[in-house]
């Protein structure tokens, strides 16, 4: 289609017309929207023919990487024979009653339903209402407060965004709404001070006793976070992090919700990131992997303690999308699962690529401008530094970040900064060549910022 229009024209209707999401406006338009063209494994092309190598996978998602006929060929063939239906009203239809079968599949033997969904921001919001549900329904309708972690990220609906820690999401529309609270996150670097990672992870997790006991455990639903932050800044906890939190939620009869809107579908090297910190959450919010962003499509997996009763005790569970198992997006996802299980993709990233990028990634550690270089399955990040052996941090941590970003996208790189880390999330078909290509680039770019920092 971009063959259609000159760029020049593309450029001005965008600038015209299109509002772009957590984007400043006023200075898109001035500098002009990057179009992207066309997409073949891990690269990407720009309207102008520049070749980069998608570092982040759109956002965390293509998991499968680009171009992949099969899925085009598979959802083609179920747009012929039905584009649409709803699962309202007692009806289904078989793309969606096949892919609840298969996504539990894989989900762990207590997690055997799914609620479907367009996104992982809707999947936030749909949880965060069926938890309150469930709880009125065995007869302790007080428990509706959620807790939540700050600088977690679940979405930017207003329910999800109110989950989310990011404060200046809550700065713009009067968020978060009530019966959400926020305890500090598990980032060791930055918040850990003099303590080992081990002695922080406990300390941390011991924040959610705390706000239970501050609260009323009679008043508490859930506590939710992403096995690993990836917005945030890929926040990977420390080893004792997780296990107490579980041990706390069981301990204090509170639903455990685990975020896998990005750990899911292979990234961490399992099916879902709960796996991989042997966690077993009541709820678990899914999308993106799901159908590695061909089409849009999410869901909550479902614990039987929850599913039983909704079932058997709720009724009508007053709550759903027009788009709730869209048979064409459901039929992306079940091609997309299809790929990862035949290629054993998942399996690649715990045993091949997996180790293989957390070598090529951790000798970035060795730069000047790198205070820790960290990565789990396929997300990393690297904490720049301005002194590394006191993990001082620079005065303005965006514009650092910012310009490591800008240099690496001049040398065909995507990388994604959130502040002063620099995150990286590349598809699991990445091969070892493609790797160093990563890494060489984001040590050009890391070199070019070093330079000019110092100037």
């Amino acid at each position: 289609m971009s063959d259609t229009y000159a760029r020049s024209n593309l450029a001005a209707i965008d600038a015209a017309h299109h509002l772009h999401p957590f984007s400043d406006m006023k200075k898109l338009n001035a500098d002009g929207a990057r179009i992207i063209q066309r997409g073949e494994g891990v690269y990407i092309w720009d309207a102008k023919g520049k070749k980069y190598l998608d570092g982040f996978a759109g956002l965390w998602c293509v998991n499968i990487g680009y171009g992949r006929h099969e899925i085009a060929d598979a959802v083609a063939r179920q747009m012929k024979e039905l584009p649409y239906y709803n699962t309202f009203f007692g009806t289904t239809t078989t793309p969606a009653t096949l892919l609840s079968e298969k996504v539990v599949s894989h989900a762990g033997p207590h997690l055997n339903h799914v609620f479907f969904t367009a996104s992982g921001s809707e999947a936030n919001d749909t949880w965060f209402r069926m938890a309150r549900v469930y709880w009125a329904a065995v007869g302790k309708p007080s428990k509706k407060i959620v807790i939540a972690r700050k600088n977690g990220y679940h979405g930017s609906t207003v329910a999800g965004a109110s989950l989310g820690g990011m404060k200046y999401m809550h700065e713009q529309g009067d968020l978060p709404i009530p019966g959400i609270v926020h305890i500090d996150q598990p980032y060791w670097y930055g918040e850990g001070g003099d303590l080992s990672p081990d002695e922080f992870g406990l300390k941390v997790a011991r924040q959610l006793e705390e706000k239970i006991d501050e609260l009323g455990e009679e008043n508490v639903a859930a506590f939710v976070a992403e096995p690993v932050q990836g917005a945030g800044g890929v926040i990977i906890p420390p080893n004792t992090y997780w296990p107490e939190i579980q041990r706390i939620c069981k301990a204090r009869n509170i639903l455990l919700v685990a975020d896998e809107v990005i750990c899911g579908f292979g990234r961490l090297g399992e099916w879902f990131g709960h796996q991989h910190f042997g966690v077993e959450p009541d709820l678990a919010p899914v999308a993106k992997g799901l159908s590695s962003g061909y089409l849009p499509v999410g869901g909550v997996l479902v614990s039987d303690r929850v599913a039983d009763v909704l079932i058997n005790d709720v009724g009508d569970f007053n709550h759903g999308f027009t788009y709730s198992g869209h048979p064409v997006c459901a039929t992306a996802a079940l091609e997309n699962l299809r790929i990862l299980e035949d290629e054993r993709l998942v399996e690649r990233v715990r045993d091949n690529i997996g180790p293989y990028f957390a070598r090529a990634w951790g000798a970035l550690g060795d730069h000047d401008l790198v205070g820790e270089a960290v990565s789990i399955g396929l997300m990393g990040a690297l904490q720049l530094a301005a002194d590394k052996k006191t993990r001082m941090r620079f005065e303005k941590p965006d514009a650092v970040g910012a310009l490591v970003r800008n240099h690496a996208l001049a040398n065909g790189l995507v990388l994604r900064a959130t502040g002063d880390r620099m995150l990286a999330s590349p598809p699991l078909v990445i091969t070892h060549e493609e790797v160093d290509e990563m890494i060489r680039i984001t040590r050009i770019a890391l070199d070019s910022a070093w330079r000019e920092l110092k100037s």
